[in-house]
């Protein structure tokens, strides 16, 4: 297997991990909590792994502030990021391999670490 080194694997990455996504248990998270418009989302998580992988592009999305309005609508726990890492990691091995395929995995683990931790956080602030 080849390494991620152009756009298109990229695409094809963002684009095979969400069709895996959408028919997991944390599925329900995109379809009826989010309400995810895929036309306009994917295009945004092709340029945020593409920052992330290659930093040839700038993203100026905000991930974090962007889950806290649907952890306010059900709480997003550290399950459910275990499960979107377990299926990122999953996808990019079936795909992919070499340094931008462990780097891929890799900082897929910060991000559901990181976000597992605020959107915990949000909900125990929102209780007090």
């Amino acid at each position: 297997m080849k390494d991620i080194t152009t756009t298109q694997d990229i695409q094809l990455l963002v684009n095979t991990f969400y069709e895996s996504v959408r028919e997991s248990e944390i599925g329900f998270f995109f379809e009826e909590i989010a309400q995810v418009n895929w036309e306009k989302h994917l295009p945004k998580m092709y340029i945020f792994w593409q920052a992330l992988l290659f930093a040839d592009v700038k993203f100026d999305g905000n991930p974090m502030g962007a889950h806290f309005p649907i952890n306010e609508k059900m709480a997003m726990e550290k399950h459910h990021f275990d499960t979107w890492l377990s299926l990122w990691k999953s996808t990019v091995d079936q795909l992919f391999s070499g340094e931008i395929a462990e780097s891929a995995k890799s900082k897929a683990e910060n991000i559901a670490s990181l976000m597992s931790y605020k959107m915990e956080m949000d909900t125990k602030l929102r209780k007090l």
